[in-house]
């Protein structure tokens, strides 16, 4: 039987935009996509966007399928609800990779990013966008989405789930992935997040931006095939030694 693997997207992200990768991993891993609630296809569930929120999303769907651990990919915002998971249902997750997540959560940081999402203006600056937002997010809509994620953007920054003391709860392994030319996630507060964790490593992708269009699928799928794969650290040993 083939080890079960969770792929999580990112904010403004769904499931969809995580299938090539769930394509090149599918010989090895038995891949499953998820939407979070309120993105893509899958409805709102009248509560705000949240971390929490999400990671229900993800217990709820083991549950519905195949109750048990499972490793973990996420992208951006998935990573963050990966490793929250990995801190609350620790029995639940083999181990965690993630590609772009942004740990350093302040309140002017989380304003900084909540204000870019407004809808007026990336309707008028950036119309592509708004419409490819549109056409992706069908059940709740693309402006309530980024509402909603601005508003998550904002809790986060007043109380971030993920401090250096939470990460070093984290038993599973991780390998936490960034881009060197990244724009929205710094290689410092990966390596950062890197260092608290017991188990964990830092990968930086040569040439690669934030957007999960962008990155290096062949050798992403290669390192994650490799990651998955080996054997977990005896518990209470760190991965580096």
């Amino acid at each position: 039987m083939k080890p079960r693997l969770l792929l999580l997207h990112g904010a403004l992200g769904a499931g969809p935009q995580l299938r090539p990768l769930a394509a090149a991993l599918s010989d090895s891993f038995d891949v499953h996509v998820p939407d979070f609630e309120g993105h893509g296809a899958t409805p709102r569930r009248g509560r705000p966007f949240r971390i929490e929120h999400f990671a229900d999303n993800v217990l709820e769907f083991l549950e519905r399928t195949s109750p048990g651990p499972a490793h973990y990919f996420g992208y951006s915002m998935g990573g963050y609800v990966a490793l929250y998971l990995a801190t609350v249902r620790p029995e639940l997750v083999l181990s965690v990779a993630t590609l772009g997540t942004k740990f350093r959560w302040s309140a002017d940081t989380a304003e900084r990013d909540a204000t870019a999402l407004d809808t007026e203006r990336i309707r008028a600056k950036v119309p592509r966008f708004a419409a490819a937002l549109a056409e992706r997010h069908v059940a709740a809509g693309w402006e309530t989405v980024l509402a909603e994620t601005a508003g998550m953007m904002r809790a986060l920054g007043e109380r971030p789930l993920l401090d250096a003391a939470t990460l070093a709860t984290i038993a599973a392994p991780v390998r936490i992935c960034v881009g060197d030319r990244d724009a929205t996630v710094g290689i410092d507060e990966s390596a950062e997040a890197y260092r608290a964790l017991r188990a964990g490593e830092l990968e930086v992708l040569p040439g690669t931006p934030h957007p999960f269009e962008k990155a290096p699928l062949a050798r992403l799928a290669r390192t994650l095939t490799e990651f998955y794969a080996r054997p977990a650290p005896p518990p209470g040993e760190n991965a580096r030694g």
